[in-house]
């Protein structure tokens, strides 16, 4: 009879992705990994070939919470509105985490950062009170907002500043609205240094 492998790819991306989620990047290494499964590191290097190769797959899994977990979340039935809604408030409730993925990137090439913001005009593509607008508006509209939502998220998970939901809420309202009705950037598009195309990120 084959032995049954007790030390699978899929414990040890668990045991990895939790251990990113509670502690974040701090001292995250084989030998932390291997220790929270109570193994050598031989099975992650089996599994994955290198830490790099399990990090991917951390950044994946992340990815995937984040799309069904975090950005789906219904406050104000506004799309837009409730995705950089949902971003701030992911940066409140969980900042060692936040920190860790969009401020510090362990992932290289800003790639949290790149996926945020072109799932952001993947939503903005069926935002109907923006298809009426040009489009080098549209793309300012969730170029706009986006700094906007990352600016107060770093701000809150550093505990730099306390602020209500309603708001946060009533200063994304305006700022939508402004940059809807009042082409407040109107001085051509926003240049966004992304080093990833969208056709680059994982698929979500």
């Amino acid at each position: 009879m084959v032995r049954k492998k007790e030390i699978t790819r899929e414990r040890i991306l668990t045991v990895a992705y939790e251990l990113v989620v509670t502690q974040g990047f701090a001292n995250f290494t084989a030998r932390k990994v291997a220790h929270a499964i109570d193994c050598s590191t031989q099975p992650l290097y089996q599994e994955f070939g290198s830490m790099a190769d399990l990090k991917q797959a951390i950044l994946v899994k992340l990815q995937h919470y984040l799309v069904s977990q975090v950005f789906n979340q219904e406050v104000t039935g506004d799309r837009i509105l409730d995705l950089a809604l949902d971003y701030i408030q992911f940066a409140e409730n969980n900042p060692k985490l936040y920190r860790a993925i969009f401020i510090e990137d362990h992932f290289g090439a800003n790639a949290m950062q790149d996926f945020t913001y072109h799932y952001g005009r993947r939503v903005l593509a069926a935002y109907k009170p923006a298809q009426q607008l040009a489009a080098a508006n549209r793309e300012n509209v969730i170029t706009g907002m986006w700094i906007i939502a990352q600016g107060v998220a770093s701000l809150v998970s550093a505990g730099f500043i306390t602020i209500s939901q309603k708001q946060v809420i009533n200063l994304l309202q305006a700022a939508l609205y402004d940059f809807i009705h009042n082409d407040r950037l109107e001085d051509g598009a926003i240049t966004v240094n992304s080093l990833q195309s969208l056709n680059q990120l994982t698929k979500i």
